[in-house]
């Protein structure tokens, strides 16, 4: 089949050590992009599908190293919130402009960096305080919602966890106890819709070892970065991100 053939390849193993190291290290913001890249290649409700489970793989992988090293409130909080994030995907699935939501959530992405920005400059124009409970659950019902139409979760899970000054390892840990569990609620209204087929689980098996070595290699990386320059990094994934769910989102 067409999934099969070398340039195939080309643009998925690239994506899925992407995603891999995005989530082994760097808080998930960035690991919707592998979906979009599988997307030029094949139909992209295929590409989400195929997704899924490669996810799901580098989820468990992730959950040894960074074992209880999270914020335990503020993920249930969004995992609370992405339950039903994830009902309300699964339901209005086909009738949803997803378009919409991307724009919304990238300019979100996007205009967060900005307000650290201008808290970094010495702009203080308000009192900086933590999101309240309402907010995180409110994130977290976005968390669930883009993660299951786009696997764009990352971006307003990143600005209701980064608010939080989080140190990077509590931060880090917090974002694979958190999509652990929403994936996995993920999956079987995915498998109740008909998106996996024997050909996305043939092509997960083979491109399984490549999720592997990227994870691997997002652990490493992170513990490698000092932390001003981990969240540095982050700050350019979410507004890489935003940027591109905003760009998808028009085009």
């Amino acid at each position: 089949m067409a999934a099969f053939d070398a340039m195939f390849f080309v643009f998925a193993i690239p994506a899925v050590v992407f995603a891999g190291v995005s989530k082994g290290g760097f808080g998930s913001g960035a690991a919707f992009a592998s979906a979009s890249i599988l997307a030029l290649v094949l139909e992209p409700g295929m590409a989400l599908a195929l997704m899924l489970p490669l996810l799901m793989l580098i989820d468990v992988a992730n959950l040894k190293p960074y074992w209880g090293r999270w914020n335990l409130r503020a993920s249930l909080l969004l995992i609370g919130g992405g339950l039903p994030g994830v009902a309300l995907g699964a339901w209005l699935y086909a009738a949803v402009d997803a378009d919409a939501m991307r724009v919304l959530i990238g300019l979100v992405s996007v205009g967060f960096v900005l307000w650290q920005l201008r808290a970094r400059l010495g702009l203080r124009l308000a009192a900086d305080a933590p999101l309240s409970t309402g907010a995180g659950a409110l994130a977290g019902l976005a968390v669930g919602f883009t993660s299951f139409v786009s696997h764009a979760g990352g971006p307003p899970a990143a600005v209701y966890l980064l608010n939080l000054k989080l140190r990077k390892t509590e931060y880090q840990a917090s974002t694979v106890l958190i999509f652990w569990a929403i994936n996995i609620a993920k999956a079987v209204p995915y498998a109740g819709l008909g998106l996996f087929t024997r050909e996305t689980l043939t092509l997960d098996l083979i491109l399984a070892p490549f999720a592997l070595l990227g994870a691997w290699l997002g652990v490493k990386l992170h513990h490698s970065i000092p932390e001003r320059w981990f969240f540095a990094l982050t700050y350019v994934l979410l507004t890489v991100t935003g940027a591109k769910l905003i760009w998808d989102g028009l085009v």
